[in-house]
Formats: C-alpha cells, sequence, structure tokens
C-alpha cells in the first residue's frame, strides 16, 4: 500500500498591528512591505499572557496597498504561510523566519471586541 505524503503549509494569525508597516525593494527590485503583529498565545502562562511578535511579509502589491494603511493597535487577521528567508551578511548567511501572506484583512472593531471577551 502507498501513502500519499500531502505536505500543508497554511498559517492563519489574528493580532495587532505592532508598528507600521514599511516597504523596502530588494536588490531584485521587488517590492517587500514588512509588519510585525502581536499574537496572544493559546495557553497563557501561570505569570500572565504570553504573546509572540510575529514577523509578516508581503510581495503581494494588492496586499501592499491595503496593509499600508493599518496603524499600529489595528486587529487585523492574515492568511499565508510559515517561510525562512536567507542572505548573506558580512559575517556569513543570515536567516529569518516569517509569515508570507497571500490574504489579509482589519477585523472590525466589533468582531475583535468579540474575540477579546472569550479570550
Amino acid at each position: 500500500m502507498t501513502v500519499a505524503v500531502i505536505d500543508r503549509n497554511d498559517v492563519v494569525l489574528r493580532g495587532r498591528m505592532s508598528a507600521p508597516a514599511e516597504l523596502r525593494t530588494l536588490p531584485s527590485g521587488d517590492p517587500l512591505l514588512t509588519f510585525r503583529l502581536v499574537v496572544r498565545r493559546p495557553v497563557p502562562r501561570a505569570r500572565g499572557q504570553s504573546v509572540d511578535v510575529l514577523t509578516c511579509i508581503t510581495y503581494d502589491r494588492g496586499l501592499q496597498r491595503r496593509v499600508a494603511v493599518w496603524q499600529p493597535g489595528d486587529v487585523v487577521e492574515v492568511e499565508g504561510a510559515l517561510q525562512r528567508r536567507f542572505w548573506r551578511t558580512g559575517s556569513g548567511t543570515a536567516s529569518i523566519c516569517e509569515v508570507n501572506c497571500r490574504r489579509g484583512r482589519k477585523v472590525p472593531r466589533s468582531a475583535a471586541r468579540t474575540a477579546e471577551e472569550t479570550a
């Protein structure tokens, strides 16, 4: 019997923008928008709420335009895939894990408030 291996790399995050998004142009000429989300962990630690600050990127120009107007503190939801990017530095190779977003939306305040109340 042959077992098919189906890889899956789907990430869905809902959190708050930590700072304004930053647009830069890579050496290849491609525009890259980077932003960070503050996301609560599903199971808080005994000493209080634990959060992660996760780096998100997008190469999609339509999504870049939408994300550019999001403000720090806005509750947003993104979908994408986890990826690891590599680049050369003066001391060798560096890398970062980030969420490469293909979709994103600002969460209406009423939905964000309801989610906080049930958390």
